[in-house]
């Protein structure tokens, strides 16, 4: 557990009264996030769900581009936005208690990443929508976070998950349900991999071990 040169009130730091406070605030903005797709999918079914096929991504056509950045809210009925809700909100609140910043920009790229993987190698005659892509980009941040920044709890929690949803994972990345767009989950995770690089904590923060 030897460092140098850093606070215990350091957020970053495993341990510390600060990591937790922001891992609880993440939580809580992660929980605050999952009403709001729960929202949209209702409303979506209530218009008679003209959502999927308006801003969904259509893979190869340029009116379905859009979707590229409004598919991650979109879900295809509550079934499928139940199986996201939990491993949104567990990735989403490691991946958001690093800093808001680091967050957003990790996310977006994710998103950019995972729907453009999507929309240049998918079937032109599907229309895929949901956050999985996101879901698998921060399962692949969280890896390379834990090894470019040796953060031995970011390892911790994608070791947690591989426990929990390890088949489904492996799955997820291979072409093996015509329903699932795998596309997206693989192009997510390298989207998470690249952003850990692209986004990571400076040396100088980072000259420690995090636990």
């Amino acid at each position: 557990m030897a460092y140098g040169g850093t606070s215990s009130g350091d957020p970053n730091r495993f341990g510390t009264e600060a990591f937790y406070a922001s891992l609880g605030r993440a939580f809580v903005a992660m929980c605050a996030v999952i009403p709001v797709l729960f929202a949209i999918e209702a409303l979506d079914g209530w218009l008679g769900n003209p959502f999927d096929s308006s801003v969904g991504i259509v893979p190869h056509r340029i009116e379905g581009l859009d979707g590229v950045f409004f598919g991650p809210f979109l879900h295809h009925g509550f079934d499928h936005l139940y199986s996201n809700s939990v491993p949104l909100i567990l990735l989403g609140t490691f991946v958001l208690a690093a800093g808001a910043r680091r967050f957003l920009f990790s996310t977006l790229f994710i998103v950019f990443a995972s729907g453009l993987g999507v929309w240049f190698t998918g079937n032109p005659n599907t229309i895929v929508v949901g956050a999985s892509g996101v879901i698998f980009g921060y399962l692949g941040l969280l890896l390379m976070r834990g090894l470019v920044e040796r953060s031995w709890w970011n390892l911790g929690v994608v070791f947690l998950v591989g426990l929990l949803y390890g088949w489904q994972l492996i799955g997820g990345i291979l072409p093996s349900d015509p329903q699932v767009s795998w596309q997206g989950h693989l192009f997510g995770f390298i989207g998470g991999l690249v952003a850990a690089i692209l986004f990571r904590r400076k040396r100088a923060d980072s000259s420690y071990p995090l636990m």
